[in-house]
């Protein structure tokens, strides 16, 4: 009975084999429990390292060209604080600021000889009444004014001047140093001159993923792709409103499983990780219990735009032989991605005899009570 237990057992030992496993129908068996999963199964070919060269983008992409920008006249916005001056007037320069004072950071002694910039774009000055200067430079305000005046004033000569800038703010977030609101002001904020307001990157930043939030619309910024690529990120000027995050490193992540030295989590090296890399700094496949003839690289979609989940696109690389390893070099990761290294058959049967010899130990030693 105990011979009969055992062959059984034996016969069964591919299908109860412990461990994972990912192998396509190969020569090793055609049972359905050893293919792959459901997705698409790509091997990895020169044609196709050729086919993903082509679709990856050259050149800076149009949503990022739109962002650059060169310095103009600053235009007066709401709750601004500006300085009139009526040479040989000076009764009509002195108005205090009455309204808003809250906001931003200047102090009331700043603003103290200044006209406040009503949230209809307005202020209230003498003989004129309200004037709408909001939108206008300074010139087109004081070319406005001069105009306005002149009915009162003989050929008056006015200076006009921001005094305190409080209408335009972007918020700086993720891993920086010290998120918060920044305040613009005459002189255009680049992208990089943001970042260093804040404190610069934190640790866990990731310079390659940032994140421009602009009336509802995201734009991917990869800062070392830029400097490779000979652009200055400090042509990105950033506008009123607009949201910039850095994110986080780990978010970017690809994750090493399976017969390798040290599965392990690797963080993507300014946006770029080639397999080759990705193997290499995990150990490699474990010679002993790889079967190199069997890595994976399993790749998520993106959710399709009716919400339904996509199938996973997978990856197949046969590096039987080391020149395999050419290719691997050149296929680049993703972020989330996930690379597998099979098991040799024979070590799925080792690992099954090292399961099934205390369990046949214990079958053998009962039965041989239960016959005494």
């Amino acid at each position: 009975m105990v011979a009969t237990l055992a062959l059984a057992c034996l016969l069964s030992a591919c299908a109860m084999a412990p461990g994972m496993r990912m192998g396509a129908d190969s020569q090793y068996g055609n049972a359905k429990e050893d293919a792959a999963p459901p997705g698409t199964l790509t091997p990895i070919t020169p044609a196709l390292i050729a086919e993903q060269r082509k679709a990856s983008p050259k050149g800076v992409s149009k949503e990022i060209k739109r962002l650059f920008g060169t310095r103009k006249a600053y235009r007066i916005g709401n709750s601004d604080i500006v300085n009139i001056v009526v040479w040989g007037h000076p009764e009509l320069g002195l108005t205090p600021a009455t309204s808003n004072r809250s906001m931003g950071s200047t102090s009331q002694a700043d603003v103290g000889n200044g006209y406040n910039v009503n949230p209809d774009g307005t202020i209230q000055f003498p003989f004129i009444g309200p004037i709408k200067v909001a939108g206008l430079t300074e010139n087109e305000a004081r070319e406005l004014l001069t105009k306005r005046l002149s009915k009162y004033v003989q050929d008056p000569q006015i200076t006009v001047r921001v005094q305190a800038y409080r209408n335009g703010r972007i918020y700086v977030d993720g891993e920086v140093r010290v998120p918060g609101l920044q305040t613009l002001d005459d002189i255009p904020m680049t992208l990089p001159e943001a970042i260093n307001r804040a404190g610069g990157f934190s640790e866990q930043a990731d310079r390659s993923s940032i994140a421009l939030t602009r009336k509802d619309k995201t734009i991917d910024i990869n800062l070392p792709r830029l400097t490779r690529l000979g652009v200055n990120p400090n042509r990105i000027l950033l506008a009123n409103g607009d949201l910039l995050r850095v994110r986080n490193e780990d978010e970017s992540k690809v994750f090493l499983m399976g017969e390798v030295y040290t599965p392990r989590a690797l963080a993507l090296h300014d946006g770029r990780l080639s397999l080759t890399e990705a193997l290499g700094e995990s150990g490699g496949p474990d010679p002993w219990t790889s079967d190199p003839g069997q890595i994976y690289v399993v790749r998520k979609l993106p959710v399709d735009l009716g919400g339904e989940e996509s199938l996973p696109e997978i990856y197949h690389l046969d590096a039987s032989s080391p020149r395999a390893f050419i290719l691997a070099n050149d296929f680049q990761l993703q972020p989330r991605d996930v690379v597998y290294v099979d098991p040799a058959p024979v070590v799925r049967w080792n690992r099954f005899i090292s399961n099934l010899i205390p369990s046949y130990n214990s079958l053998f030693i009962n039965t041989r009570n239960t016959t005494r």
